[in-house]
């Protein structure tokens, strides 16, 4: 299975760009990844909202091939522990899916016909996060999840932290 990170704009930020160069580098260990960050669309600031949105969405959709799952990282999405993410995405390679395409939209989201194109959505937190921020956190969630799928010790699940929480109950 190939995993594909589509981002609207660059990451101009260089400490996320730093955190993301970290992941990635980790994450080839796993699965064949790839992260593609869009230009920025030229005219952005003198358009209103939704024809960016369109000529956003028009960029995304051109990365996507017959027979990837596509997944909008959205703030609508469904939400899952690191755990349960790394369950779904194994579910996905012993499906034999041959992409997965998860999506980082502009400040303003997505476009209807991203969102028709979209095999669902996925909520990294009910909070709201800026689209640069969210991609160092999404990759790193990404190895998380294939250190997890390996049994390998970077995951801690019942950290000191849970107990004491779950004492209190």
């Amino acid at each position: 299975m190939k995993i594909l990170l589509v981002c609207v704009g660059k990451t101009t930020v260089p400490y996320f760009a730093t955190a993301i160069d970290v992941y990635i580098k980790r994450l080839k260990h796993y699965v064949a990844f790839d992260m593609v960050c869009l230009p920025d669309v030229k005219t952005a600031k003198s358009l209103p909202e939704q024809n960016l949105k369109n000529q956003e969405g028009e960029a995304v959709l051109k990365q996507i091939e017959n027979g990837d799952v596509m997944i909008l990282l959205d703030n609508n999405g469904a939400e899952f522990s690191s755990v349960e993410f790394s369950k779904w995405l194994q579910e996905k390679e012993l499906r034999s899916v041959k992409r997965v395409v998860f999506v980082i939209g502009g400040a303003f989201g997505f476009s209807e016909a991203v969102y028709r194109r979209a095999d669902g959505l996925f909520s990294l937190s009910r909070m709201t996060f800026s689209h640069q921020m969210i991609r160092p956190i999404f990759v790193e969630q990404l190895y998380r999840a294939m250190t997890i799928i390996k049994g390998e010790a970077y995951h801690h699940e019942d950290t000191l932290w849970q107990k004491s929480y779950n004492r209190m109950k």
